[in-house]
């Protein structure tokens, strides 16, 4: 019998955490953004938020364009924010991530099959916004240590399912760009991928 693999450490929280990273060319910058969170368990109990950048580049995009978060937990998705989604490498050092408009979440909804195409709904009084991962790949699962995880402080064990399209839908207007190629635990997958049984476990 294998020996049993432990994870020394305070658990912070655990859940799910797809995201959408979009860029019109590959060596070009991120041109929408999208990292969607449902939370099981954390220090401010369970919740949902989706942290929806459409000016990524841009503190004070027209009201079209504007950068929101949109939750039923608010402590939760602001602790998501400064202490997690900041350190996200297509997220990492945006100034438009401290002007985000927190939105109450009316309504979620995921729906699809991940072994094919998936989506996660969103509503917000007049504001719909629509996920949607495609051509998605085999499962796998891995863990990083905390030197290679996004904090530098965590190790996140995580099944990752990779895809080969993707799109950010607000009230039926898809936003530009498509995913690009990126690697991670050996597979080569894109900047769009499911999370599943995602765990953040502070070091």
């Amino acid at each position: 019998m294998a020996d049993t693999i432990i994870f020394a450490g305070t658990v912070e929280w655990s859940g799910e955490n797809p995201g959408i990273y979009l860029k019109e060319k590959p060596d070009g910058p991120f041109v929408a953004l999208a990292s969607f969170f449902r939370v099981v368990l954390s220090p401010f109990g369970r919740g949902h938020a989706l942290v929806l950048m459409q000016s990524p580049h841009d503190a004070n995009p027209p009201a079209e364009r504007a950068n929101y978060c949109i939750t039923d937990n608010e402590k939760l998705a602001r602790y998501l924010v400064s202490d997690y989604v900041s350190n996200f490498g297509a997220f990492k050092g945006l100034a438009s991530l401290t002007h985000l408009t927190y939105r109450p979440l009316d309504r979620v909804a995921a729906s699809g099959d991940p072994a094919s195409s998936y989506s996660e709904t969103v509503k917000s009084g007049d504001l719909n916004a629509r996920l949607t991962w495609s051509g998605l790949g085999k499962p796998f699962c891995f863990a990083v240590p905390p030197d290679k995880s996004a904090t530098g402080k965590h190790h996140m064990p995580s099944l990752f399912v990779g895809c080969q399209s993707a799109t950010i839908e607000v009230n039926g207007r898809a936003l530009a760009g498509k995913p690009v190629p990126r690697e991670i635990a050996g597979h080569t997958i894109t900047t769009a991928m499911l999370a599943f049984s995602e765990t953040w476990i502070r070091a």
